[in-house]
């Protein structure tokens, strides 16, 4: 458990509340592995019924904290393996078989994005924006989100936010079906709540059977997963993301 991360039962749902507001909530490995955690750990707990990822009110995440995630990368070790603690994060969301919800309000960038293609129920505030900017840093698409997002919105609308790097709204989002309601700001963790207490009223079993049924199976996530993940890691050593790292970090102190 970490400070940035906080994690409670509330009856049979799980929430799993990032809170590094100061960095918007930017993900660092040890958050990286208490979400991981906090997702394994519920498994077999039968007492878990459905989880809640929430950034809280005004913003969800800025994605990888940039700073931390190559504080480590002086070396290709290092960088594996701040990459590593990413992987294992997706892995368990691949292989979860409890229904998970988000609710964002505000930003959700990168991995705060593609990390929603592994949700059941996605709430979000009239003031959300997700963007998915691997392409501004010469990076490529993570999370298996090459495979889920055409599978969920179609070619066109993956290749505008993957490849162009376009920003989508609340709005365009829910259009595209991977948000599913768009409430006020500041009302998407309390709303997500309602919707955990109806699914955990539900037949547990028939619930897991129906939402395995209706999802991808775990192993092509996973296959896509280390797929992008390989070439992520060649992409993170060439010109173009050594350049556009640079460029960011001096945008940064300027």
């Amino acid at each position: 458990m970490t400070v940035q991360l906080i994690v409670t039962d509330e009856g049979a749902t799980r929430v799993i509340t990032l809170r590094r507001p100061e960095k918007k909530n930017a993900i660092t490995q040890d958050m990286y592995r208490a979400m991981t955690d906090a997702i394994d750990t519920a498994q077999n707990n039968p007492a878990i019924r459905c989880l809640i990822i929430t950034g809280g009110s005004g913003v969800f995440t800025a994605g990888n904290d940039l700073e931390d995630f190559l504080s480590e990368g002086t070396s290709n070790t290092g960088t594996a393996r701040s990459a590593n603690n990413a992987i294992k994060f997706l892995y368990s969301l691949a292989h979860n078989v409890k229904p998970i919800i988000a609710a964002v309000d505000g930003v959700a960038i990168g991995i705060g994005t593609t990390m929603l293609f592994h949700c059941d129920y996605v709430l979000a505030s009239t003031t959300a924006t997700f963007s998915t900017p691997f392409i501004h840093l010469g990076l490529v698409p993570e999370g298996a989100s090459s495979l889920l997002m055409p599978h969920t919105m179609g070619y066109q609308r993956a290749f505008a936010m993957l490849v162009m790097g376009r920003t989508f709204s609340a709005e365009d989002a829910q259009v595209a079906g991977f948000v599913n309601v768009v409430v006020s700001p500041g009302h998407t963790e309390a709303e997500a709540k309602k919707v955990a207490r109806e699914i955990c009223k539900l037949p547990a079993e028939a619930v897991a059977t129906s939402r395995r049924l209706i999802r991808l199976p775990p192993e092509d996530m996973t296959r896509r997963i280390d797929q992008e993940s390989h070439l992520f890691g060649e992409r993170m050593r060439s010109k173009e993301a050594v350049a556009a790292f640079k460029a960011f970090f001096s945008r940064k102190k300027a």
